[in-house]
C-alpha cells in the first residue's frame, strides 16, 4: 500500500471549490431517471448522456474532482472511440468506480438491508484499476422506522463497510465510505442525529478494527434532516449546525475529506445546505459535495435524449457544477443561484 498516494488522491477528490459527480446509477435507477423523461434506457442513450457531461470541460476541470462510474460506464468509449475514462482525465477529474452489488434484505431484520459484493471483490479491484479507476465507492443503507435500525444492521453494515475500506487501500485505491442514514419517512431531525450519531462511531470502530488508514479514504455521509415526511421540518442553519456537531463528534482529523450525499434533497437544497455548512466552518477536514440527482436532474431534463439539446444540458450541469463549487467554499447565495440561472 502506498499511503502518499492514497492521501495525494483523497486530498485531491476533495479539493477546495470541488467535488464529486455521482454518475454511478446501476441499470434500474437511470431506466427510473430516463423514464421520468422519456428516454428509452439503451446503452447507446446511457453513453450518449454521460458523454454529454464529461465532455462539459470548463465545468469538469473547475468544479469537479472525480467521477463516480458504474461498470458499464467504465467500459464505455465516447461516439469518437475515446475511452470515457480518457474524457475524464483529459477534464483533469479521476476516475472512480461504485463496486458494492447493491443493499439485499438482511436475514431475520425486517425493513433493513445489508450491502453485499465483498465475494470476489480483490479480483474485481484489480481489474477496476486496469481500467483507469483510482477510488472506489460502497454504499451502506441505513433505515429510519419503527423499531429500527437495529444493532446487527449497524453493525453488519459498518464491519462491510470496513473490509471493502481495507481491500481498497491493498490494491491502492482510495475508498468511499458511505454509510447513508436514510431521510425517508416521518422521524424528527433529533431521531436522525441519534441514528447517524451512532452508525458512524460504529464504522470508524470497524475501520480501526480493518486497520484502514484514515488519511487515505473519504467520507460520503448523510447530513442530520429530518424525514421527509416528518412534520416539523429544519432550517439550513439548524440542519447545518447538527450535521458539524455530530461529524465533530465522530470523524478523526486525519480523514481528508467528508463529501456530503445530497439523498433525497432538492438540487438547490443540496446546494444551500452545503453552502451553510462552510459558512459555519471551524472543521479539520475539506467538506464538499458527491451528488448524483442534484447534479443531474436538471441537465437530464434539459437534454431529454435529443442531440439537438446537448448544449443546453451542459449549460444545466455547469450551473450546478458551479452553484456547488461555490458551495463547497461558502460563498454561494441565493441571489448568485438566481442571477447564474
Amino acid at each position: 500500500m502506498d499511503l502518499a498516494e492514497l492521501n495525494r488522491v483523497a486530498t485531491a477528490m476533495v479539493a477546495p471549490g470541488k467535488g464529486l459527480l455521482a454518475a454511478d446509477e446501476s441499470g434500474g435507477t437511470i431506466k427510473k431517471r430516463f423514464d421520468a423523461i422519456g428516454v428509452e434506457s439503451t446503452e447507446a442513450n446511457r453513453r450518449a448522456y454521460r458523454e454529454l457531461l464529461f465532455r462539459s470541460a470548463k465545468a469538469m476541470h473547475d468544479h469537479i474532482s472525480g467521477v463516480i462510474l458504474f461498470d458499464e460506464t467504465i467500459r464505455q468509449k465516447a461516439a469518437d472511440g475515446t475511452p470515457l475514462v480518457k474524457l475524464i482525465e483529459q477534464a483533469g477529474a479521476i476516475p472512480g468506480i461504485k463496486v458494492d452489488a447493491g443493499a439485499k434484505p438482511l436475514a431475520f431484520c425486517p425493513g433493513e438491508t445489508i450491502t453485499e459484493g465483498l465475494d470476489g471483490l480483490r479480483d474485481r479491484l484489480i481489474e477496476y484499476r486496469g481500467l483507469g479507476a483510482r477510488f472506489c465507492k460502497w454504499r451502506a443503507v441505513i433505515n429510519i422506522g419503527s423499531g429500527i435500525p437495529s444493532h446487527d444492521a449497524i453493525n453488519a453494515n459498518a464491519h462491510a463497510l470496513a473490509r471493502y475500506a481495507a481491500l481498497c487501500q491493498e490494491q491502492d485505491l482510495v475508498p468511499i465510505v458511505e454509510p447513508e442514514v436514510l431521510m425517508d419517512g416521518d422521524h424528527t431531525i433529533e431521531r436522525c442525529e441519534g441514528v447517524t450519531e451512532w452508525t458512524l462511531k460504529t464504522v470508524f470502530q470497524e475501520l480501526y478494527y480493518a486497520k484502514v488508514k484514515l488519511e487515505g479514504m473519504v467520507l460520503k455521509p448523510n447530513m442530520i434532516v429530518p424525514g421527509m415526511k416528518c412534520a416539523t421540518q429544519a432550517s439550513d442553519q439548524e440542519i447545518a449546525e447538527k450535521t458539524i456537531r455530530v461529524l465533530k463528534d465522530c470523524v478523526p482529523s486525519a480523514v481528508p475529506g467528508i463529501a456530503f450525499l445530497s439523498g433525497g434533497q432538492s438540487d438547490v437544497e443540496a446546494t444551500a445546505r452545503l453552502d451553510t455548512v462552510n459558512r459555519i466552518g471551524g472543521f479539520p477536514w475539506h467538506v464538499t459535495f458527491s451528488y448524483g440527482r442534484a447534479l443531474q436532474h436538471a441537465p437530464q431534463v434539459a437534454w431529454s435524449g435529443k442531440a439537438d439539446n446537448v448544449p443546453a444540458a451542459q449549460a444545466a450541469f455547469s450551473h450546478r457544477a458551479v452553484m456547488n463549487g461555490l458551495a463547497a467554499l461558502g460563498k454561494w447565495t441565493p441571489e448568485i443561484e438566481k442571477k447564474a440561472a
